[in-house]
């Protein structure tokens, strides 16, 4: 009897040790706890080498980002391996990549972060007095693009990939987007300066978006487009503030002086309250662009966890 009791805890249904729900946090104690330490001294003989100052650039987003990519892989790879799968069975088939979902989630991630600057502008809380000083405008474009492009991967892979369907499967959708939403918006809060509940708030309704979308898309790519024309738009468009810092490189000479329910103070368009409203539309759009469950009927690798 209690050998019974405890298969049925550990032991998966397909017979493998573990069953889904350990397997996936499993996969996230060892990023976090075991794998991710192991980062901290080669990413800083790495700043050190390419003399990348310790402030809100795109050297330092992009060294962090690698690592989490590299460790979404790695561990991707590795539970995939065990389950007898392909890492693009977790919803970033490289054969869907540049196909309509990526495209209009990178419309809607663009349009929802400039709609928060317009009304922003609208309202008096944002001012624009030019480009932003210093010039190599061009250069800056296209290299925050690389690593924008790089926070939509890393972080959906890691948060919303491997970890997504397989608590899925193991709790059913919400619960799993929920769970997932937790250390997602943590990672954000405990990391950056000046965070307080408007952008917890921001965050958790972003993450669970975009596990949304996975439902309703039958894809994770929506969500990587999405992510990174969003942070696009914010770090490098709108030029928005982060923990307090500017980016270095922003388009737009932009500054914020209304209250910080407008401005969302020192952490910028995110933690703004006009942020909420256009996200439920974006839900809304979600829900009535894939309501029959076409798309995601199309993908086999989520039928099982559907």
């Amino acid at each position: 009897m209690m050998a019974t009791q405890w298969q049925r805890i550990f032991l998966g249904p397909d017979g493998r040790l573990l069953s889904p729900f350990w397997r996936a946090l499993l996969f996230y104690l060892l990023a976090r706890w075991v794998l991710s330490p192991l980062l901290d001294a080669p990413s800083a003989a790495i700043a050190r080498a390419f003399h990348i100052a310790p402030n809100f650039n795109a050297g330092n987003i992009a060294l962090s980002e690698a690592g989490t990519l590299a460790l979404a892989l790695l561990l991707t790879w590795a539970f995939a391996a065990y389950e007898h799968r392909a890492i693009g069975d977790y919803g970033l088939p490289l054969a869907r990549a540049l196909r309509l979902p990526t495209l209009e989630g990178a419309i809607l991630g663009a349009v929802l972060a400039g709609v928060v600057a317009l009304g922003m502008l609208t309202l008096g809380g944002m001012q624009v007095n030019g480009l932003s000083p210093g010039g190599g405008a061009w250069r800056f474009a296209l290299i925050w693009l690389a690593v924008n492009i790089l926070i939509g991967l890393a972080e959906e892979m890691f948060y919303r990939g491997y970890l997504l369907k397989t608590l899925w499967q193991a709790l059913g959708f919400w619960p799993a987007a929920i769970l997932v939403s937790l250390p997602f918006t943590a990672d954000h809060y405990f990391y950056k300066p000046g965070e307080n509940i408007w952008d917890v708030i921001t965050l958790m309704s972003f993450s669970l978006l975009c596990c949304y979308s996975v439902r309703q898309t039958g894809t994770l790519w929506w969500a990587v487009g999405f992510h990174a024309a969003f942070d696009y738009m914010q770090l490098f468009v709108i030029g928005t503030p982060n923990g307090g810092q500017f980016p270095v490189g922003r388009l737009l000479d932009s500054h914020f002086d209304g209250p910080w329910w407008l401005t969302g103070s020192v952490l910028g368009t995110e933690a703004s309250l006009l942020m909420y409203p256009v996200l439920a539309l974006v839900f809304l759009y979600l829900w009535r662009r894939y309501r029959d469950g076409t798309a995601r009927r199309a993908d086999p690798s989520l039928v099982a966890a559907s």
